[in-house]
């Protein structure tokens, strides 16, 4: 197998009806032609003899043609087209050629199509392109990829002949191998710093990217079955993401910087694209996807009305590490006209599902009994309580948030996932003035979700004098105050509620050891919450004691600084957060007028 450098391009084809010079020329010196094959729209002067003595398929079509005049042929749908027929005519010729990736698929193909097989000569195109494919292709991942990519414009024959399933496996077992020795290259990276350990990863992810869709799934479906590593396989799928879904919409999802509109994908190769790497995502168990990388795609489901079961996925994947998710991945736009500014539908399925993944945990608890009285979620449900806390914040300034959806988002988490409710109350105050309309009943339904007893000596000072407040819950923050300095008088080292709230422990004898062991978590639950009031309450304590040491209790300027710290925006809804974790570029939003939903990106200020 030699080289010859002999063009195989169409442009130096003579006008219609059209014969290959650039070929034909070569083999016209002796001998004059006595056949015509057409084929794409282009003629090809040829000899007989030297086609059907390989080509067991135009050797029918003379012999079939005998008592007609043969000297015309046309080969339908042919693989390739002229350029791959012209390289399949000079194999029958015994003219060099080399043999490439951007070729051996289609010429395998065309050698599939025209039945040149042993039976009719040795070493017949068949099994030359057979022998490229198992001796070069297979042998590297860089390779399989190209030879993979030329099947995307070739027929159904394709898959029949097996090229791109050989290709797929092939991709796959040399990345499995590529892992063996990448993993023997970390071990000499462990001394280098990150960047030197990145580039320590596999190369392969790269190459992956420029594959079609369904070619790709293959791909990674396989990588899956022969063991390539889900870290592996979860970066890959990352950087295919990058690369192909650089621009939904007119929103800058991946990195503003390199974003580059991307015109010939429409919005249904998008959604197909969207779902399939979602399907693709390894399980919890076997690896960690980046939860930034979750949003992104949660973000990108939305955009293009990705299948209910797609997005529901993605909630359900985010609900299971909702502990350690940032404000900013919560801020989902909604894309919904006359709607509120964030989707807090989304959210809040996100919350329920990860309330539901408490439950089940401590259902399992139970039913093992092996680590005690402990709660295992509780730790988690406290930084979910605080996290949900400072989105509802960030999204009360809203102006088209409705007062139902805003008391949906409070009343879903239990009264434990707050161990104060002052996170709660500086919420509730940014929506009350952020919504001077509401009416009296309505006020009174939001401000009976503040539990009193749960607010910080500031918190309660503040609560007093704010007019927004309706009168009875005044009354009440005053009344525990009184009761708090009641208590811290006397010598009380909690509120005087555990008592109140806590039983006394003992099980009874008619419940069954299952609720026993229920009754006692939950006990064990509401101790633990009392405990870390209390210690916020000595903490209080401390430092009024210090304040009055000072001389600086001074009664009138106390509760002014509690909302000093008051969000300016309704928060960062950049639509993809970059790869520092949720830090990504934050843009200002100014305030719009009540009668035009046109400004959705203008700030609120509740200060």
């Amino acid at each position: 197998m030699v080289s010859d450098n002999t063009s195989l391009s169409s442009s130096n084809l003579s006008p219609a009806p059209k014969f290959a010079n650039s070929f034909t020329t070569r083999i016209f010196s002796d001998v004059a032609g006595d056949i015509t094959i057409a084929v794409g729209g282009e003629s090809f002067l040829l000899h007989k003899f030297p086609l059907v003595s390989r080509s067991g398929k135009i050797r029918k079509m003379v012999a079939d043609g005998k008592d007609h005049n043969t000297s015309k042929l046309e080969l339908l749908n042919f693989p390739g087209g002229p350029q791959t027929f012209e390289l399949a005519m000079k194999f029958c010729y015994g003219m060099n050629f080399e043999i490439t990736t951007a070729n051996v698929a289609f010429l395998r193909c065309a050698a599939e199509y025209l039945e040149m097989t042993e039976d009719y000569r040795e070493e017949n195109l068949i099994a030359r392109t057979e022998v490229y494919l198992n001796e070069v292709v297979v042998l590297s991942l860089e390779k399989s990829v190209e030879v993979l990519c030329t099947c995307e414009t070739l027929p159904p024959i394709a898959e029949e002949v097996g090229i791109s399933n050989r290709c797929v496996e092939a991709i796959a077992m040399n990345a499995c191998k590529e892992q063996l020795v990448s993993g023997l290259s970390r071990l000499d990276c462990d001394g280098e710093s990150t960047e030197l350990k990145s580039g320590c990863l596999e190369w392969w992810i790269e190459d992956l990217s420029v594959l079609r869709i369904d070619y790709y799934q293959k791909v990674i479906c396989a990588m899956g079955r022969i063991g390539v590593r889900p870290d592996s396989i979860v970066e890959s799928l990352m950087h295919y993401a990058q690369a192909s879904l650089k621009d939904i919409g007119k929103c800058q999802i991946w990195n503003p910087v390199r974003i580059k509109a991307n015109p010939g994908m429409g919005e249904n190769d998008q959604k197909t694209i969207v779902e399939i790497l979602v399907n693709l995502l390894p399980t919890e168990k076997s690896s960690s996807v980046p939860l930034t990388f979750l949003f992104g795609m949660l973000r990108m489901a939305i955009m293009v009305e990705a299948t209910i079961a797609c997005r529901l996925e993605l909630e359900r994947r985010i609900a299971f590490r909702l502990e350690m998710v940032s404000i900013d991945d919560l801020l989902i736009p909604s894309l919904r006209t006359g709607d509120s500014l964030f989707d807090v539908d989304t959210v809040h399925r996100i919350l329920v599902n990860f309330l539901q993944r408490i439950e089940d945990e401590e259902n399992e608890d139970c039913e093992n009994a092996s680590d005690g009285l402990g709660s295992l979620g509780h730790g988690s449900l406290l930084k979910v309580g605080r996290l949900i806390d400072t989105y509802l914040a960030e999204i009360a300034p809203d102006p088209y948030l409705s007062l139902q959806k805003f008391i949906a988002m409070i009343e879903i988490l239990p009264d434990y996932a707050r161990v104060i409710d002052d996170g709660l109350y500086r919420a509730i105050d940014i929506y009350l003035k952020a919504h001077p309309m509401l009416s009296d009943p309505e006020c009174k339904k939001l401000c009976k979700l503040i539990d009193c007893q749960k607010l910080s000596q500031e918190a309660s000072n503040h609560a007093a004098q704010n007019e927004r407040l309706p009168v009875q819950m005044a009354v009440r923050v005053l009344y525990f105050e009184q009761l708090r300095l009641k208590n811290a008088l006397c010598g009380s080292s909690g509120d005087g509620f555990l008592s109140q709230k806590v039983s006394s422990g003992v099980p009874s004898a008619a419940m069954s050891p299952r609720d026993n062991y229920a009754s006692l978590r939950r006990e064990n639950r509401e101790l633990k919450l009392e405990i870390s009031r209390m210690r916020v309450r000595v903490s209080e304590l401390e430092k009024e004691q210090m304040f009055m040491k000072r001389g600086l209790m001074d009664k009138s300027g106390n509760g002014k600084t509690f909302l000093t710290s008051l969000s300016k925006g309704i928060g960062r809804i950049g639509i993809f957060s970059g790869a520092g974790g949720g830090k990504g570029q934050k843009t200002g939003r100014k305030s719009r007028g009540s009668d035009a939903k046109t400004g959705r990106s203008r700030r609120y200020s509740v200060s």
